[in-house]
């Protein structure tokens, strides 16, 4: 692999650590200690994987993801994040992936773990760009969905989704009015990811809605199956 891991840690003997056994595993690893610096670095391009710590001098964590995320350059939003943090609390975790971080491990941390998801997240975005075997264009309602180019239309308006968004969009999508759970969710987009919770389906589906659906609050196309799972409405898939 020829594109860096960045790791932006404050901390000097974690950001050793995790510099380390990265270059232990063959990675390109750069380091910088603060949010402003980290910023510059990933507008400068050619980044595989961020690693990015939540509490940061300068720009912290969360909302140095909120930028990336929201940045002009299609190349630093789709930045792959991974945060680190000492903080464990569920709210925190929730609220780094809806500002669209990847995966989210605490400290302390095993550094056979961390290594194991910045393979898997790695993993999932090179599966994204390589796309499916099979191109098809997919009509539903006001939305045209490219297999292709993994991208989706609404009303002629390019929606920004995400690799994983993608996934979960056309694995939905595909099987209209068939309710899947949670478990098969993360079976069929994150795959053998041991370390992805169930909760992460949930965030995702959010995020989905809040792009897809004119009412977030009142879905057309992506619903939901009160204690079993999510589904694509055979309404909105009808011709």
């Amino acid at each position: 692999m020829d594109k860096a891991v960045l790791i932006v840690e404050d901390e000097k003997d974690i950001r050793e650590i995790i510099e380390y056994n990265l270059k232990k595993q063959g990675f390109v690893t750069e380091a910088v200690q603060d949010g402003v610096q980290a910023l510059k670095r990933i507008r400068e391009g050619r980044l595989g994987l961020v690693i990015l710590d939540l509490m940061l001098p300068g720009i912290d964590g969360m909302e140095l993801c909120r930028i990336i995320r929201s940045d002009r350059e299609k190349a630093v939003r789709e930045t792959p994040v991974i945060m680190l943090t000492a903080r464990s609390e569920e709210i925190d975790k929730v609220l780094g992936l809806e500002l669209g971080a990847d995966d989210y491990i605490t400290k302390p941390f095993s550094t056979r773990e961390l290594i194991a998801r910045v393979k898997s997240v790695l993993r999932r975005y090179e599966t994204a760009k390589a796309g499916p075997a099979a191109e098809q264009i997919i009509e539903v309602g006001d939305l045209v969905v490219d297999t292709g180019k993994y991208q989706v239309q609404k009303a002629g308006r390019r929606l920004d989704l995400s690799a994983v968004e993608f996934k979960l969009f056309l694995y939905l999508v595909q099987r209209p009015g068939r309710i899947i759970s949670r478990d098969l969710l993360l079976d069929a987009v994150w795959g053998n990811e041991s370390y992805v919770e169930p909760r992460t389906v949930d965030v995702h589906i959010r995020r989905m809605r809040e792009k897809i659906e004119d009412d977030p609050s009142n879905p057309r196309y992506i619903m939901t199956k009160r204690g079993v799972g999510y589904y694509f409405s055979e309404k909105a898939a009808a011709p």
